[in-house]
């Protein structure tokens, strides 16, 4: 008997989590894939340069639904999600992260009967001020497997009256797609694109910088003040800094340009580009959740530009230092952290590249949902 699974990928983060599933059901037998794209990330920046750097298929549907207020995003992927369902009429709905396509596609699962299972749940800033935390909130309540990243998100999901027997600690399949691909992205050429290399053909000390939050970027004086600081801060060390869509036009609207010191914007950066970047920098300077969790991998000190984050690993690992909001404090983490030498930390618990195996396990039987969350979490 075919087990028919639909996976969902809608923005940016959720294509490098997509990837190793869809490749682990594509390699067992009795199941068949079906992969939904909803268009809510579409330009070649945040959409198509990841499927070719990942080497996922075309998807079986594309629902271009665009962009749009909240409201009218998640709605508009409701509406345009449900006929899908009720086409293909799928065994599980598999969603990851916790963006709009996320919370759209579950609610329209489960009004039609069919089983949920949230890949990342539990994740909890406890800000409800992020549109984030409300997307993971209202879809894992309503899912019926949550494969979560970190014992953090356990004790999130029993303390909202998560059964027990939901709750699947298997890794991060971000680290799946990361080391999957870590060897080909040191083929990069990015590094002498953007003038990074010595005359020994060494990478010199340079860091990253992403910003895309709303309390960030939407705020035109947050975010003027923000690019002086970094501007500020280039001028001891070098910054790239791949500009989201949703940042470079707040700083159309500004009349931003950055001085010819040490700040290098460029667009956004395909996987295989940015992974390499990250690889051989210095630090990393971010807003997302996401890069984080990869840092923290590779071992690259994070500062985080926000008062809370919703994966508290990367902080007791001792890689990622929450910086908050305020830029002046920015510059000040900057220098403590520039003024380190090579330091070592943790590393979290199943975060070694088989947590796409782990999920399918749980999803086909294969593996008891006890086995999977007591015998395989120990780091």
């Amino acid at each position: 008997m075919t087990t028919k699974i639909l996976l969902v990928a809608g923005a940016r983060p959720n294509f490098m989590k997509v990837a190793p599933l869809l490749r682990e059901c594509e390699r067992r037998k009795g199941i068949r894939a079906i992969l939904v794209h909803t268009g809510q990330h579409y330009d070649d920046g945040l959409s198509d340069v990841f499927f070719r750097d990942l080497a996922i298929r075309p998807p079986d549907y594309e629902l271009k639904v665009g962009s749009g207020s909240h409201a009218e995003q998640t709605a508009e992927i409701m509406r345009r999600f449900e006929p899908v369902c009720t086409a293909e009429k799928p065994d599980i709905v598999v969603v990851v992260g916790d963006v709009n396509s996320t919370m759209a596609a579950s609610l329209v699962a489960v009004k039609l009967g069919i089983p949920v299972a949230h890949v990342e749940a539990g994740l909890r800033s406890f800000d409800r001020t992020m549109p984030e935390e409300i997307n993971r909130i209202v879809t894992d309540a309503i899912a019926s497997w949550h494969f979560t990243t970190e014992p953090s998100a356990n004790e999130n999901l029993l303390r909202e009256g998560i059964p027990d027997s939901q709750i699947h600690f298997v890794g991060n399949v971000m680290i799946d797609t990361l080391m999957a691909c870590r060897d080909q992205a040191e083929r990069s050429p990015i590094l002498d694109v953007l003038q990074l290399r010595n005359g020994s053909h060494e990478a010199i000390p340079y860091g990253v910088v992403t910003l895309h939050r709303p309390s960030n970027v939407d705020i035109p004086g947050q975010l003027l003040r923000l690019m002086e600081v970094l501007q500020q801060i280039a001028t001891e060390l070098p910054l790239i800094f791949p500009v989201h869509p949703r940042t470079a036009a707040t700083l159309q609207r500004l009349g931003w340009h950055a001085k010819p010191v040490g700040l290098q914007l460029v667009n956004p950066l395909g996987y295989l580009d940015f992974l390499k970047l990250t690889v051989h920098a210095r630090l990393m300077i971010t807003d997302s959740g996401g890069i984080q969790e990869e840092t923290t991998i590779l071992q690259v000190p994070c500062l985080t530009v926000r008062g809370t984050t919703e994966r508290p690993i990367t902080v007791q690992c001792g890689w990622n230092r929450l910086v908050g909001t305020n830029p002046d404090t920015l510059v000040t983490a900057c220098h403590e952290e520039l003024a380190k030498g090579a330091r070592r930390g943790q590393q979290p618990p199943l975060w070694d590249g088989k947590a796409s195996q782990r999920i399918l396990d749980v999803l086909t039987g294969e593996k008891s949902a006890e086995r999977v969350s007591t015998m395989d979490s120990e780091p």
